[in-house]
């Protein structure tokens, strides 16, 4: 049998290591048209920053350590240029020469990624605009900052790249204008959630222009002139475009087989396409995601990976199958972490997913151990049945672990009360008794049974609109002092049974507090004596950070805003 794969990178690598294991006799053949194979994309940012610093850290593998490993015949510079299916026979071309030939087949497994998306405008072709998609983009990014020392970059693009980029820039010394056509960075992050990626952005110097684009480049003269949609010109000595990818399925699209979203390759559970002697893993393909069901792109490596091992599988016969990737992420910003997995607010309603939403805000871990966090914790579940649809978590250490609890929970079907009952290890430096991953559980559960109700911080401007509401800010006289709702009425929690007669039984009670435990302990004491309330979930603290783009409170002082919660 022999099994050609076009493309060396994530989900074409695993699948040829993957098939040597299975079957030692098979013939095996990488096609790639760069100079590397197996390597990894998520770290080429970190190079242009100088994080890492060996040029050879980036591959995982080498043409010949291929070879002499797995007896796997890696062809780098030869690019798959056109599949003729009915003989089964791709053409190549070598990059070097020009020259091309036809290479047989048993078995195609198509890989090829997905390629930067530059938008079709004036002076991409300036070699001071740049993309990071492959070593050699990232060789040349990194040769540029280092020779060249640029004093201030524009990327446009706010997604993982964009961000990784600009925090390696500015590691460089270079000052960072990032560009971003939606209203906020990391589009699998809600709004809510990435209003404090912002204020840690621009703490670290990054100029953010949300609700922007930009329109073309001119170059010309010493300086970099990059035009933005609203008429302002920005000047710079280099720019990166991050606009985000699209599948690299041209060759796929060009022999006849099937594509979706975005021209993505269509395969079944098994990896295969419309043709069954062709596979295609990777960027390049389309997947059902695993929440909702519904056909997505989703361009990260773990789902490569392990679609490679499936088509291993498949071409072995071992009848393996891709139950779907659920978009389980994480991405460092400065010394901020932030963490996703399933669906968030767009995906739930674009699925027609009837679902709800809790926000918790936790420490990493016990606070009277030193060194602990806050993190915010969003957490969508399913209306009716209660199952966990995602997660999004912005915060510092620990984030990354609490998001792959909440993936696994997903990918067991578990509902909230499955986060309630979890038993996960503590100890002061590493957690709570009640862990953050319990606490989206226990908030849940209350919501559910109706022992609070909850209202949103996009709400208030039109509650503060109707009469027959009141809102009550049980936080300290000194934090109410320091910013509040307009009209709201400041009664501490721990003078609320002494203070009831102040509050009209004929208005629906509106809670505050920082971030929704202490409104919580006064509405449970409210409702047990008659009163109609409801609480802002996630707080004024989630409130200001949102509505009045301001942070309140510190990421190191107490989960509730005061000194002992």
């Amino acid at each position: 049998m022999k099994v050609v794969i076009v493309g060396g990178v994530a989900g074409g690598a695993s699948t040829a290591a993957r098939l040597r294991r299975l079957d030692e006799d098979a013939e095996i053949v990488i096609l790639e048209r760069t100079r590397f194979v197996s390597y990894a994309n998520c770290g080429l940012p970190y190079y242009v920053g100088g994080v890492i610093a060996d040029e050879d850290r980036l591959t995982l593998q080498t043409p010949g350590s291929f070879r002499s490993r797995f007896d796997i015949d890696v062809r780098v510079r030869n690019e798959a240029v056109s599949i003729d299916r009915a003989s089964k026979t791709v053409r190549v071309r070598r990059l070097d020469d020009g020259t091309e030939y036809d290479e047989p087949y048993d078995v195609l497994v198509l890989s090829p990624g997905a390629r930067a998306l530059v938008p079709d405008m004036p002076g991409t072709d300036d070699p001071r605009v740049m993309t990071l998609r492959t070593v050699e983009d990232t060789l040349a990014m990194r040769g540029f900052v280092v020779g060249r020392k640029p004093t201030h970059a524009v990327v446009a693009g706010g997604g993982y790249i964009g961000l990784e980029v600009a925090e390696n820039l500015v590691h460089m010394g270079v000052r960072v204008t990032l560009v971003q056509r939606p209203d906020h960075v990391l589009p699998p992050l809600d709004r809510d959630m990435a209003a404090d990626v912002h204020h840690c952005l621009r703490a670290n110097g990054v100029e953010l222009l949300l609700s922007e684009a930009v329109t073309g480049f001119e170059g010309g003269g010493d300086r970099l002139r990059v035009m933005l949609r609203s008429g302002r010109v920005l000047e710079a000595d280099m720019a990166v475009v991050a606009l985000g990818v699209v599948p690299e399925s041209d060759l796929a699209s060009a022999a006849g087989l099937e594509t979706g979203i975005k021209g993505a390759i269509v395969t079944d559970t098994h990896m295969r396409t419309s043709d069954p002697c062709i596979y295609a893993v990777g960027d390049a393909v389309q997947v059902r995601e695993f929440v909702s069901g519904t056909d997505a792109v989703i361009s990260l490596a773990g789902p490569a990976n392990r679609q490679g091992r499936i088509t291993a599988d498949n071409i072995c016969g071992i009848g393996s199958e891709d139950r779907g990737p659920q978009g389980s992420s994480v991405i460092k910003v400065f010394d901020m972490t932030v963490a996703t997995t399933g669906l968030n607010e767009k995906t739930a309603k674009a699925a027609g997913i009837d679902y709800d939403k809790v926000y918790t805000y936790s420490a990493s871990h016990a606070t009277y151990y030193p060194g602990a966090r806050n993190m915010s914790v969003k957490t969508l579940f399913e209306k009716g049945t209660g199952r966990i649809l995602g997660a999004q978590i912005v915060g510092y250490e620990g984030a990354d672990k609490r998001i792959d609890v909440i993936a696994t929970a997903i990918r067991a079907g578990g509902d909230y009360r499955l986060l309630e009952e979890l038993d996960l290890a503590y100890a002061p430096p590493y957690s709570s008794a009640k862990d953050p991953v319990n606490m989206a559980g226990f908030v849940i559960d209350n919501v559910v049974s109706g022992r609070i109700r909850q209202f949103f911080w996009d709400d208030v401007a039109e509650i503060a609109k109707d009469p027959s509401s009141l809102f009550v800010d049980v936080r300290s006289p000194e934090e109410y002092a320091r910013g509040h709702l307009q009209g709201s009425v400041n009664i501490p929690v721990d003078c609320i049974r002494e203070r009831m007669s102040e509050i009209p039984r004929d208005v629906h009670v509106r809670l505050i507090c920082h971030s929704a435990l202490r409104s919580y302990i006064a509405g449970r004491i409210l409702m047990q004596n008659g009163y109609e309330c409801s609480h802002l979930a996630g707080g004024y603290r989630l409130y200001s950070s949102v509505v009045e783009d301001a942070g309140i409170g510190s990421p190191d002082g107490p989960p509730c805003g005061q000194g002992r919660c």
